[in-house]
């Protein structure tokens, strides 16, 4: 792929398993969005959300991060609380909400069968990441939203795992940057009691005290 680019082509055929299951998305619902998502929001903000993959049901059928799945209710809501989004979110991309100072992007750009890219996957995509990155001249904090989002910015980051290890809440300085560690607002993290509302909001609630 040419250095520097930040988001795969519509039909980007560097996971052959991503791609397939992709194409057959197409064909079962043709009019989804079914192609990598790009990135949401501008590339001055000082705040990066760095997520897994888009789900099914979620940004790839609406071609946002995050918007038409559960996780997205949490995420927005939370945004929505602190400042770094604005308007009303309806879970649809023309909803018109922005974001404020913030920007969201993901691990694995593709949606992958069961929600788990294989670590080939994640690597491949990588590129991506730092390309996206690289652009965000005012960048000052990133949020890895669960393990495989963590362990894949350490790499851009060149973070020792040792000196970083996953932990929710946990923060870790990455030269000026600081990266934020939380658990995935997945519905299943939430309904199993691993992530509360509370503990993903007191994550954001740190940074925004932190970028202030």
């Amino acid at each position: 792929m040419p250095e520097g680019v930040t988001a795969p082509s519509r039909d980007c055929p560097l996971c052959p398993r991503l791609a397939d299951f992709r194409n057959a998305a197409r064909r079962r619902e043709p009019t989804w969005f079914n192609s990598p998502v790009p990135s949401f929001g501008d590339a001055d903000a000082r705040l990066l959300i760095v997520g897994l993959a888009p789900g099914m049901q979620g940004a790839n059928r609406t071609g946002r991060p995050f918007t038409g799945d559960y996780a997205g209710d949490l995420l927005y809501a939370t945004l929505l609380r602190y400042g770094f989004a604005r308007g009303t979110y309806e879970a649809r991309p023309d909803d018109g909400l922005t974001l404020v100072d913030c920007r969201i992007s993901n691990a694995v750009r593709c949606v992958p069968p069961q929600n788990k890219p294989l670590p080939a996957e994640v690597n491949t995509c990588r590129s991506f990441l730092a390309a996206t990155i690289a652009t965000m001249p005012r960048l000052r904090a990133i949020v890895a939203l669960g393990r495989i989002a963590h362990d894949t910015l350490l790499k851009v980051l060149t973070l020792r795992a040792a000196a970083a290890p996953f932990a929710h809440g946990a923060v870790h300085q990455a030269g000026p940057l600081k990266l934020y560690d939380s658990y995935h607002c997945s519905r299943y993290n939430t309904n199993t009691g691993v992530l509360t509302d509370e503990m993903f909001r007191s994550v954001f609630a740190r940074l925004k005290a932190d970028l202030d």
